[in-house]
């Protein structure tokens, strides 16, 4: 099953942070996201004007409401960007690679 269509699952805490391993294999499936000190997943998406990109925050903030699975967004000119990680646990869940996925889908 792609990861798009998955859903986010919540997190409660005391799970472990995914490994480095974990982290390759889910990320070869979305190949414009890096991992940045196996903590948390970044990508910077770019518009031609403000309107747009606040288009996209608009719609991706929608994706996170349905997955009740929050990103950290920030919004200039012609450019957003966005990092995923699981707070609970400080670290990547396959969750935020399925949010990650979603997001991609809105682009």
């Amino acid at each position: 099953m792609k990861l798009s269509e998955k859903k986010c699952v919540p997190c409660e805490g005391g799970v472990p942070p995914l490994t480095a391993d974990a982290i390759g294999e889910l990320l070869s499936q979305l190949p414009d996201w890096t991992v940045i000190h196996d903590h948390h997943l970044e990508q910077s998406f770019k518009f031609e004007d403000f309107a747009s990109a606040l288009d996209f925050v608009n719609r991706a903030g929608q994706v996170c409401e349905d997955e009740f699975h929050h990103a950290d967004f920030e919004l200039g000119w012609g450019r957003v960007n966005i990092k995923i990680w699981t707070h609970k646990i400080d670290g990547l869940t396959e969750s935020d690679f399925v949010l990650a996925a979603k997001i991609s889908e809105v682009a």
